[in-house]
Order: structure tokens, then sequence, then C-alpha cells
């Protein structure tokens, strides 16, 4: 029997009909200064004439309940940076600095602190500086050693830099760069597949893998790549859903397998879920995608700089789908 991400609790659909349903009201505090906002990777501001400010938000989710759980949580806060950080890179922008909300039922000194050192690590990782924070102690609110983490980063892009997709062509073809695993999505899934089938310590310890951070990978491809980089994806939470969003005026076509880290094929495999459901749920080992027109040279620069990519698939005309060897997510 197959266990879907809307058996563990968690309803994609709602979600995204819950930001259509909001975008009209948020739309109605925009000033002539604001470039983008829901919808995007990042949110976009105008500085100056020359500069855009670009944040974004997010958190760790459930995979919070699985350290818990374990009682590890050192690597918890470099995935709240990276989740925050690998949205923002999707433009171009430089991160410039941080802020992170820490919420517990009462504060444990051992276990923030951990989390600290893991929000400082990822700070480092990003080129930015941890700058404030707040920290919340809601014994009403949370169960007895539950936590919850939020981030905000920040980062500056030139207006002439901006990655947005614009530039993009039918035939560009997408290069992925490899994940150390499910990153930060997915969790209220993996987690229920763990319990169900009574998974090993092991490979719960696995799934604790903290997200890639990609920022000087993909700062470095910018410096000297930058007319050949069409448009970024973070592949995160709704997985290969994600890819769209660099263009929705087109079409994207997953054509080329890859081999996932041994412990995500485990878990998939565990599933018993089709390969469209997990796509549409998991980063299934892509962390990042590259829209370009030179593939093979954006592949031999990623290898230079450490990182493992591959060809991953195409773009063509189209209306914002993305296919699966032919089948559509």
């Amino acid at each position: 029997m197959s266990i879907s991400y809307k058996d563990s609790g968690v309803d994609i659909e709602k979600g995204d009909l819950f930001v259509e349903r909001i975008s009209k009201m948020v739309k109605s505090t925009y000033n002539q200064q604001v470039v983008s906002g829901v919808g995007g990777f990042c949110a976009l501001y105008a500085l100056d004439s020359e500069r855009y400010l670009a944040s974004s938000t997010d958190g760790v989710g459930t995979k919070i309940k699985l350290a818990i759980e374990l009682g590890l949580h050192d690597s918890i806060g470099i995935d709240l940076v990276a989740m925050c950080v690998n949205d923002l890179i999707c433009s171009g922008a430089r991160p410039l600095f941080f802020l992170d909300y820490f919420a517990s039922s009462k504060l444990d000194l051992e276990v923030s602190e951990s989390v600290l050192k893991g929000i400082v690590q990822g700070c480092l990782q990003s080129q930015m500086a941890l700058i404030g924070g707040e920290t919340a102690e809601m014994p009403g609110m949370y169960q007895p050693g539950d936590y919850d983490l939020a981030g905000f980063s920040v980062g500056e892009v030139k207006k002439s830099d901006l990655i947005d997709g614009l530039n993009l062509v039918s035939g560009d073809s997408l290069v992925a760069i490899s994940s150390t695993g499910f990153h930060s999505n997915g969790y209220s899934l993996v987690r229920k597949i763990l319990e169900i089938k009574n998974s090993s310590i092991e490979l719960k310890k696995a799934c604790l893998i903290p997200t890639k951070i990609y920022v000087k990978t993909i700062l470095s491809l910018l410096g000297s790549n930058r007319n050949m980089i069409k448009g970024i994806a973070n592949i995160t939470g709704s997985g290969f859903l994600n890819i769209p969003r660099i263009n929705e005026k087109f079409d994207y076509h997953v054509t080329h397998a890859h081999e996932l880290p041994s412990s995500m094929k485990e878990v998939c495999d565990l599933s018993g879920l089709d390969d469209v459901e997990l796509h549409r749920t998991f980063n299934m080992g892509v962390g990042m995608v590259v829209a370009t027109n030179k593939p093979d040279e954006i592949i031999k620069k990623l290898a230079e700089l450490g990182e493992n990519s591959f060809l991953l698939g195409n773009v063509t005309e189209g209306s914002g789908k993305i296919f699966l060897n032919g089948k559509e997510l």
C-alpha cells in the first residue's frame, strides 16, 4: 500500500489555493518600489535606480520533529538558513544578512544553543551576517520539548544582473545540481513512512542530513557565465513543480534519469508511490535547476566548483506545465 503526502496530513492543493486567495489582499499593500512579491522564489524591492533588495522567508517544517525524536539539533539551523538563501539566489542576489525566530514551550539552553550554532554555520556558508532574531517561550502553544523556527534573509542584486527567466526560449536546456537528500521538504510524509515501516535509527539519522547551501556555487557560476544562465529554480516544497516558476510561459520536460542519494532511494521505495507523485512531493536528488543555452559549459563549470550536475531536460513553448518522461506532473 502506498503512503501519499495527503495521507500524512499535508494538502498541497489547499496550500496553493490559499496563496491564490490571499494574493489580491497582499498586493493591496504594494507601492511602486515592489517589483515582485507573492509567487516568486524571493521578493524584489527597488532600492534605488540600480539595485534591488531581495528577500525570502521560510522554516524547516516537520524535519524538526525528527531532530527532536533523535535528540540531534546541530544541523537544523543550517537547514533554516539554506531554505531561505537557496530561494534568494534564484534571482542572482548576493545574501547580505539573516534574522531568525525561535519559539518553544520552555527554553532549553543546550538545545537552543545547538540550533543557533547551526544557524551561525549556515550564515558563514552563505557569507552573510546574522544580525538579529527573536526567542519566544509559549508553554500554552507548544508541547514540552517542542520548538519551531523561522528565518528571514535579505540580499541585493543589480538590476542589470537580475535572473528573472524572461530571456528563456524554446530549446533551452535544464541542468540539475544534485541535492544532499530530501533537504527540508516533505518531512510529514518522510516521517510517516519511517514510522509505518519501522525504519532503523541509521536511516532516520540519514534523513537529517542538512539542506545543501548553494550560495557560493551559484554566485561563482554567475560570475563568469551570467549570459548563459536564463533562470534558476530551487527544488523545494512541491518538488519538480517548482521548475515552471522560472517562467510560466513555457513548458518543462524532464527526460533524463538520475541516481538518488541512498537514504532517499530507500524511503521512496518504502513509500510505494509512483514516479509522478514522488516528483510532485520530493526534490528527487535535485537541489537546484539552471535553465541555460549552454548546458555542456555549465556542467563543466559546476564540476570545477565541486558540484555533481547533469542534464535534466529541456524547455518548449507552453503554459507553465512540467512533464516527466511525457507525463504531466
